[in-house]
C-alpha cells in the first residue's frame, strides 16, 4: 500500500518539483501551500509523512510543526535553510524527526524519508512481546505507547525507539554515534546534536525531576545509558 505525503512549501515551484519527484517513486502525495490549508487537509486524512516548510506565508512552520506532534506521531521532516542552524534545533524541539536542508538534494530527501518509514514499519527492531515493564514504566511495543505508573506519555516515533533501545539495555553505555546508526541509520546525513536533543527531550517526558535524574543517564565523554532499579552494576 502506497504511503500518502503531505508536502507543506511555500515556493510552489518547488512544491511542484518535490511533488512529482515523490510520486514517480509510488508516494501519493497532497501539496499545501500555507498553514491554513495544511490543517485542514490534515484533519480529512491520515498522512505517513509530513514533509515541511519552516516559513510559510500565513505563519509560522515551528508552531505547524508543533501542533502536529501534539495532535499525532506521523514522521515529520522539516526544510530549513542551509545557514539557519538554530532553525534545525528547534525544529527537532518542536516535534520534527528529521531536516533537510535548502537546496534540497532530491537522492539525500529520498534516503531520509525511506529510513524513516522503515523505521515507523518497525523493520529495525526485532519484538518478541508485546507489553514490556521495566521499573515504573510499561512499554507497548506494539502499540508503540508508553505508560508510567498510570500517565501515558506521549511520545515521537524516535523518542520511542530511543527509549526502547536504551531500556532493553540496561546499564549499557550507548555512544552518540552508536545511537545515531541505531535510531537513525545509515542514511542519516545530521550530526551529533541529533542524539542530545531527543535525549533531553525523552527525559523532559519521563524524568520526575531534571536535577536528579533516575533512568537516562550520561557517562560523561561516552553516551547514554538506561539506569534501571534492577540494574545491579555501578557505571557512574
Amino acid at each position: 500500500m502506497s504511503t500518502r505525503v503531505i508536502v507543506i512549501n511555500r515556493d510552489k515551484l518547488l512544491l511542484k518539483g518535490l511533488k512529482y519527484s515523490l510520486e514517480q517513486d509510488g508516494f501519493i502525495v497532497d501539496a499545501a501551500y500555507t498553514v491554513r490549508e495544511a490543517k485542514d487537509k490534515i484533519k480529512k486524512k491520515d498522512y505517513g509523512l509530513v514533509l515541511l516548510d519552516l516559513v510559510l506565508p500565513d505563519g509560522n512552520g515551528l508552531n505547524l510543526c508543533q501542533t502536529i506532534r501534539e495532535n499525532s506521531q506521523v514522521p515529520i521532516i522539516a526544510l530549513t535553510e542551509k545557514q539557519e542552524d538554530i532553525n534545525k534545533i528547534l525544529a527537532l524541539e518542536y516535534g520534527a524527526d528529521d531536516y533537510i536542508t535548502k537546496p534540497i538534494n532530491i537522492l539525500v530527501l529520498k534516503a531520509k524519508i525511506k529510513a524513516i518509514l522503515r523505521r515507523v514499519n518497525m523493520k529495525n527492531f526485532q519484538i518478541e512481546k508485546q507489553i514490556i515493564k521495566v521499573d515504573n514504566f510499561t512499554i507497548n511495543t506494539l502499540g508503540r505507547r508508553l505508560i508510567k505508573g498510570d500517565e501515558s506519555i506521549s511520545l515521537t516515533g524516535k523518542e520511542f525507539d530511543l527509549f526502547y533501545l536504551l531500556v532493553s539495555n540496561p546499564g549499557k553505555v550507548f555512544t552518540r554515534e552508536e545511537l545515531l546508526e541505531a535510531i537513525w541509520g545509515y542514511e542519516y546525513f545530521g550530526d551529533l546534536r541529533t542524539v542530545d536533543v531527543h535525549i533531553r527531550r525523552l527525559r523532559e517526558k519521563i524524568e520526575d525531576d531534571s536535577s536528579n535524574l533516575q533512568y537516562i543517564h550520561t557517562k560523561w565523554g561516552v553516551g547514554y545509558y538506561f539506569k534501571s532499579k534492577k540494574t545491579s552494576a555501578a557505571i557512574d
